[in-house]
């Protein structure tokens, strides 16, 4: 069985097959994916070094999310 998550009333597959996270700069492995959906890695990074979240996210744009920094400041939802 997938894993799944409401997020913003949508059922949304995690992780995300065309997450990026991985390749951004404020990036540090703890374990998670798709920080925008999953709200779990604000105590893991705590330091920014730049985001792609809306220039570079296709998550992002297919969510039709708005804000930044998810892994530093929580989903999109709970922004």
């Amino acid at each position: 069985m997938k894993n799944t998550k409401i997020v913003a009333e949508k059922k949304i597959e995690l992780p995300e097959p065309i997450c990026i996270c991985p390749t951004c700069p404020t990036f540090i492995d703890c374990d998670k994916k798709a920080f925008c959906l999953t709200d779990k890695s604000i105590n893991c990074i705590k330091k920014s070094r730049g985001c792609l979240c809306q220039t570079g996210c296709p998550v992002a744009v297919k969510h039709n999310f708005k804000k930044m920094y998810y892994c530093i400041k929580g989903s999109d939802a709970k922004q």
